[in-house]
């Protein structure tokens, strides 16, 4: 199945662009693909997925829904879902 991922602030950068369409099994889950982008992109490495959980302070959306409001990372996909990855965030005065 095809997917649509999209990246935002560091995360765009080590997938070389903000939208990445990228085949993966009928059967995955939100899980599956983090991993799978860990030992794809370098920059993503031990960033998504720690201790199997979802990396602290980090927003995965489905479709827009936050994927922690779901079934975390067990969260099935399917063809045509847009996955968005955000890395955390600081800063402000």
């Amino acid at each position: 199945m095809e997917l649509e991922l999209r990246f935002f602030a560091t995360f765009r950068e080590a997938a070389g662009g903000k939208t990445v369409n990228a085949e993966f099994a009928d059967d995955s889950t939100v899980g599956d693909v983090l991993r799978e982008l860990e030992s794809t992109y370098e920059g993503m490495e031990g960033r998504l997925v720690v201790d199997g959980d979802l990396a602290p302070q980090i927003n995965v959306l489905k479709n827009g829904r936050e994927v922690l409001h779901l079934d975390g990372l067990d969260t099935p996909i399917g063809d045509g879902d847009r996955l968005s990855v955000f890395p955390p965030v600081a800063g402000g005065a």
